[in-house]
């Protein structure tokens, strides 16, 4: 389905020069001479190469339909990761580079969505919120408190992030999947 270059959006499958591409970012770029054009960070789905591309807002782009679908987190075997289908109990086994950075927030028994193009798995969603425990955290430094201040703390998955200095080790955090940001305290 063509759609104007202006109109694509990261997560979107798009195909360009005969090859597949999954949108990282995007940006409308306006220099103060020249009509705007849009700036695009693209990975190509079999290598997984990524490459930036230039197209005049007017252009227009091969958008591909993706199709969700709902799986669970199951086990890792070697370098791949093994999701189950809900409803059917098939497994679908993919390469955890297709995760990107948020592998390391990968947890059992998790429920994922799968973006599909014809069949083949081209990308993953995990919840935009996990829960966490804080193993390591830094010891706050006083009199940091003229603005907010931040320290660091290591998660149970690994991942170091920032948290308020009232957060100890031991807690348990909500984080978010997209960029390990910390969001609040966990409820539980």
């Amino acid at each position: 389905m063509k759609q104007q270059a202006n109109l694509i959006r990261a997560g979107q499958v798009i195909e360009h020069d005969g090859r597949r591409w999954t949108v990282l970012k995007q940006q409308i770029i306006t220099p103060g001479k020249g009509g705007a054009f849009i700036q695009v960070e693209m990975r190509d789905l079999k290598t997984g190469n990524k490459t930036n591309e230039r197209w005049r807002t007017a252009d227009s782009v091969e958008r591909l339909v993706t199709e969700d679908k709902d799986y669970t987190y199951s086990y890792m075997d070697g370098d791949n990761v093994v999701l189950m289908d809900p409803e059917t109990f098939e497994q679908l086994i993919l390469a955890k580079d297709i995760f990107g950075d948020q592998f390391a927030f990968l947890q059992d028994n998790m429920p994922l969505n799968v973006k599909l193009v014809e069949g083949d798995p081209v990308g993953v969603e995990l919840p935009p919120h996990v829960t966490l425990e804080v193993t390591e955290a830094d010891p706050v430094v006083k009199g940091q408190t003229a603005s907010s201040s931040y320290k660091p703390a290591m998660l149970s998955n690994g991942v170091k992030t920032l948290v308020p200095p009232f957060i100890e080790a031991g807690e348990r955090i909500v984080v978010r999947t997209e960029d390990g940001s910390y969001v609040e305290r966990a409820k539980d």
